[in-house]
């Protein structure tokens, strides 16, 4: 099926930004890479901030797609642990348009929006405040956030690194990250199995102990 218009617009603008970065996004570079007119772009995206918009939304659909494709189905087919595998390992091969963007919306939370619903669907949030030191819940809640943490300075590692690792040292790292979130989710697992098969009588007091 031949792609749209606007669908051929925002891949060329996704080229420029790759190559020449955001500021460089005009109507007049885009519609160069697009072999198209100024007007033709116009008609499609009536000002530069319709664009960019447009942009930030195309790039984050296309790093879902990315991302369903290593999984190997959608964030709603999949387990937890399957989503953040794909996560962690699409953090090897970082897009510097992605990049790029990704640091732009952080000024707008209209356009952030578009890679902040990808991230929800994906990768741990931020936990609710830890309050109690012995919350088993949220220390995995917390260590599953580290764990997230650990695979978005892989991915701005390997963006920005002049040399970036070595194909053995990354797997590794990512192999590290992976287990550190499966550890958080196996302790909440099994604690939880444990609750569950505790007879209730180690938990809720006999009458008689009651009355002593």
């Amino acid at each position: 099926m031949r792609p749209s218009k606007r669908h051929e617009i925002l891949d060329a603008a996704t080229r420029v930004v790759q190559r020449e970065g955001v500021t460089t996004l005009t109507y007049e570079s885009v519609a160069a890479e697009a072999g198209m007119t100024k007007g033709g772009l116009l008609y499609h995206f009536p000002s530069r901030e319709e664009l960019l918009l447009g942009l930030h939304r195309h790039v984050a659909e296309q790093w879902e797609r990315s991302l369903e494709a290593q999984a190997g189905g959608t964030a709603q087919e999949l387990s937890w642990d399957e989503r953040f595998q794909a996560f962690v390992r699409l953090s090897q091969n970082p897009e510097r348009a992605e990049l790029l963007l990704m640091l732009e919306a952080s000024e707008d939370p209209v356009a952030n929006a578009a890679w902040d619903e990808v991230f929800a669907r994906w990768a741990p949030q931020p936990p609710e405040v830890v309050s109690a030191p012995d919350d088993d819940a949220e220390a995995a809640a917390l260590r599953c956030f580290i764990a997230r943490l650990a695979a978005d300075g892989l991915w701005f590692y390997e963006a920005l690194s002049t040399e970036g690792l070595g194909p053995k040292m990354r797997e590794r790292v990512t192999e590290e990250i992976i287990a550190l979130a499966q550890r958080a989710s196996d302790s909440t697992t099994q604690r939880a199995s444990e609750s569950a098969a505790r007879p209730a009588s180690d938990s809720v007091a006999k009458p008689a102990d009651a009355a002593e």
